[in-house]
């Protein structure tokens, strides 16, 4: 499949099977650990369904005046993808041709940002290049784990990335995902500091494994100690609590 712009010519072929990809290993720990909590949470909620595919570090490929372009954003969500057969395994994405252009791609900035922001054209082209005008992601965010701070950039009717302000409960809804995707500081596992997370459209925060276990111990426990109260009213009224 083959999109004609003004001045690129943009080719949409599948990854050859022999293709060696470049091994890179991620900048540190806190990456795939943000990586997986998102992915957590809308896998607990039932929201990855058929046709989704949620990728950390999984190369989008796309050919560019043909030359083969890979990036591999951080995470992204990418919806109507082609299944694959039970003897493949999916070692990258092709838009156009195995399913739709991502939603969303993230990158998690380390202290000093560099290719995310790149919007170098020449051969390799820069990320933000190649999300915002080889494949027209309409939503690319930017989230710096160590000081919390999420920058959102949607597609405008010019095909350009502008950024965008967050809700007054500093969240940004995310169509194709259908939540809003906001900041939380907290402890998870090992982990303590900044996190992305996804809220419904009622504002309620969708939780973690872990947290939906802690908050049925805690309803368990006030059920408990209800029941613990009835029982000591009764025998206190000379009537048996089995009654």
């Amino acid at each position: 499949m083959t999109v004609s712009t003004t001045d690129l010519k943009i080719t949409w072929e599948k990854l050859p099977d022999d293709f060696i990809l470049d091994e890179e290993p991620v900048e540190n720990i806190d990456q795939p650990l943000l990586a997986a909590a998102l992915r957590e949470i809308l896998e607990i909620a039932g929201l990855i369904v058929e046709g989704i595919l949620i990728a950390p570090n999984m190369g989008i490929c796309a050919t560019v005046d043909n030359k083969l372009v890979i990036k591999a954003p951080d995470w992204f969500y990418a919806r109507n993808v082609q299944p694959l057969s039970s003897q493949e395994i999916r070692r990258s994405y092709t838009p156009n041709l195995e399913g739709e252009i991502p939603d969303i791609v993230m990158e998690f900035l380390s202290a000093t940002a560099n290719d995310e922001y790149s919007n170098k054209k020449t051969y390799p082209p820069g990320k933000w290049f190649f999300y915002e005008q080889v494949l027209r992601v309409p939503i690319y965010a930017l989230f710096e784990q160590a000081t919390g701070v999420l920058e959102m950039y949607q597609l405008d009717s010019l095909g350009n990335y502008e950024v965008q302000q967050p809700d007054l409960n500093g969240r940004y809804w995310i169509p194709g995902v259908g939540l809003f995707l906001g900041v939380w500081e907290g402890t998870k596992a090992e982990r303590t500091g900044y996190w992305l997370r996804w809220w419904d459209e009622s504002g309620q925060m969708l939780l973690w494994g872990a947290e939906m276990v802690e908050r049925e111990r805690q309803e368990r426990a006030i059920v408990q100690k209800r029941a613990d109260r009835l029982a000591a009213q009764l025998t206190a009224a000379g009537l048996e609590p089995e009654a």
